[in-house]
């Protein structure tokens, strides 16, 4: 999918998702296939940066993808469909992260072995510290962290999806990156 350099839809994607969205909607399952298969990868990638468990992330893209064949029929097409797909996926991880309030760490073997290499160990242990303070974010937080900083999309895009103006999504990704700041000191 292209995008127009922010992470986002281009405005060729977003004339696709539309049509397919339309067609999906009139019961066209080919349209609903290629719609999901079109941001399947994005739906999970979310997900596991949201919740940091593979297989919880799993889960959930699984579950939302069910969700939006019966949820398709509400989208009203005020928003483009990729702001209404994030909102579905983050709020589905917030309902699950805040549900659940555990994450598994990651396993020794989840990250690629560097035998002898105290750089390399290093980098390990600074990925793991990274992961587990954005993991130990609430939710509101890690969500706009999620979306700018790492899916890179816009504030705007951001807000849309949140549905919370864009000086909110401000003040929260300052305030996230002021904890992680604090959590990673260590590091530095």
């Amino acid at each position: 999918m292209s995008s127009d350099g922010r992470g986002g839809p281009s405005a060729l994607d977003a004339a696709a998702d539309d049509w397919l969205v339309a067609k999906a909607r009139s019961g066209s399952m080919d349209a609903w296939e290629v719609l999901i298969h079109r941001h399947r990868d994005r739906i999970y990638r979310i997900a596991l940066r949201m919740v940091g468990s593979p297989e919880d992330a799993e889960d959930i893209a699984q579950d939302v993808v069910l969700q939006l064949w019966t949820a398709l029929a509400s989208f009203a097409g005020n928003s483009m469909f990729t702001t209404w797909l994030y909102r579905v996926v983050v709020n589905r991880c917030i309902n699950h992260v805040t549900g659940s309030r555990r994450h598994d760490e990651l396993a020794e073997s989840d990250l690629a072995p560097a035998p002898g290499a105290d750089d390399q160990a290093v980098a390990r242990h600074r990925l793991r510290a990274a992961i587990s303070a954005v993991l130990d974010l609430p939710p509101e937080l890690r969500a706009a962290i999620v979306l700018v900083d790492i899916e890179q999309l816009s504030y705007h895009e951001a807000a849309a999806i949140l549905d919370i103006p864009e000086s909110t999504v401000r003040g929260r990704l300052h305030r996230a990156r002021r904890r992680l700041l604090d959590h990673l000191q260590a590091w530095t």
